[in-house]
């Protein structure tokens, strides 16, 4: 079925660039003709004509495309300060609709009527993908990249994602976009993605929307086992003895992966975790705990800012970094590492790394952290291979989050703590 609603998709946009290929307008023209077309029949038809023409141009085109969208599609200033004006003074039902009107730009009208078309979702989810290598040369551009992000939160509105199973009986052509999408511990090949869904003790779920039902759009990877694991090597390792999965006790989310660069900033880790945590406590009464085994990608770096004694600077400087070279330093490291993790901030108050903010911000509380967990090139390279655990206790979630957010609060183990006032 996979299979044959592939070739329908295939075939139906061959026919509709064959069709827009006989349309001599150009992309401007024909978005000039969607915004003023009425009638839902020819608006689909001009809409498949804009998304074919689109896909045919250049980058140069592409970038011209996008600059007529940011000063041809944008607010009208003055209208908005006249709409605004006159809501002040009448505060009437007509007056508010005016204003909402006005204060959305044109682009978000042309984005809805281009999103008519079957498969059109996707397809403007790579459109800002092709718009993101553009911001940084085009400042002007970001209003566009707003109102994607904008219309996307509530397109990929929490309410529409379905979340699936994803195993070792999943349509192949999903499993190879696990593979592709893996952004954490690089999935090599067949035999390594089957020993990471196959085995009992084993469990990927990933969120997808009914109109990209084809595309994941992000996955989370969970190992059942039996205590908080310390290192990475253990829960991937080839030759590992299987652990029936009502003798665990821990659930660990030792990967997610977000699928879609076009959808960046729209939130989907949060929920995934929350509704995976539930359904499987649901599912395993034996399971009590939720777990990460998370990297921690920019301890390296805040490292390398500060002043730290020169043999260390100098171990931490060598070309081909390996754990023995960091041994005598790890009392130094751990403490540094606790420091990173529990006070070094942003401007905003919240923690520098990244990976922090995400779980924090989901209601985790730091639970330990683990010397020498990910040895791996990467692992040595952003933390020098230290990972960290975070907690997801079901019934301080939410408190969590919320002082997390009021407050900037970073909760975290006694031990945690010890060690960043060591």
């Amino acid at each position: 079925m996979s299979f044959l609603q592939d070739v329908f998709s295939r075939l139906l946009d061959q026919r509709r660039i064959f069709q827009s290929e006989k349309d001599k307008r150009d992309i401007s023209e024909l978005c000039t003709a969607l915004m003023s077309e009425q009638g839902e029949v020819s608006g689909t038809k001009v809409a498949s004509a804009v998304l074919a023409k689109y896909e045919m141009l250049s980058n140069e085109k592409k970038g011209a495309f996008f600059s007529a969208l940011a000063s041809d599609y944008d607010l009208d200033v003055e209208d908005v300060i006249d709409a605004a004006q006159g809501y002040a003074a009448s505060r009437s039902r007509s007056a508010l609709e005016r204003l909402t009107h006005v204060s959305e730009p044109r682009r978000q009208e042309l984005f809805r009527r281009l999103n008519q078309v079957p498969g059109s979702t996707e397809k403007l989810v790579h459109m800002r993908e092709d718009l993101f290598p553009m911001l940084e040369v085009h400042p002007e551009y970001a209003v566009i990249d707003s109102d994607f992000e904008h219309l996307f939160d509530t397109w990929f509105n929490r309410g529409f994602l379905l979340l699936k199973p994803i195993d070792w009986r999943t349509p192949a052509n999903i499993l190879e976009k696990i593979i592709e999408y893996e952004a954490v511990h690089a999935i090599n090949d067949w035999e390594n993605l089957r020993r990471r869904l196959h085995p009992g003790d084993r469990r990927c779920f990933a969120f997808f929307h009914p109109v990209m039902p084809e595309e994941p759009l992000i996955f989370v990877e969970v190992a059942l086992t039996k205590g908080v694991p310390s290192s990475i090597e253990s829960l991937l390792a080839d030759q590992r003895e299987e652990l029936s999965e009502g003798d665990a006790d821990t659930a660990v989310f030792y990967s997610i992966s977000n699928c879609q660069k076009g959808l960046r900033g729209v939130s989907f880790g949060n929920f995934l975790i929350k509704q995976v945590a539930e359904d499987l406590s649901a599912d395993l009464s034996n399971i009590k705990n939720f777990v990460t085994l998370s990297p921690v990608p920019g301890f390296a770096r805040w490292l390398g800012k500060q002043d730290v004694d020169e043999t260390l600077s100098e171990a931490i400087d060598t070309q081909d970094l390996m754990p023995e070279h960091l041994e005598e330093f790890r009392p130094q490291l751990m403490t540094l590492m606790a420091q990173y993790m529990t006070q070094a901030k942003r401007d905003n108050g919240f923690p520098v790394d990244p990976v922090s903010r995400f779980h924090l911000g989901n209601g985790a509380s730091l639970e330990q952290i683990n010397w020498m967990a990910d040895l791996s090139d990467n692992g040595m390279k952003q933390s020098l291979g230290m990972m960290v655990n975070y907690r997801y206790a079901l019934g301080s979630v939410e408190s969590n989050h919320e002082s997390y957010v009021s407050d900037k609060l970073v909760h975290a183990a006694k031990d945690v703590l010890a060690l960043a006032k060591d």
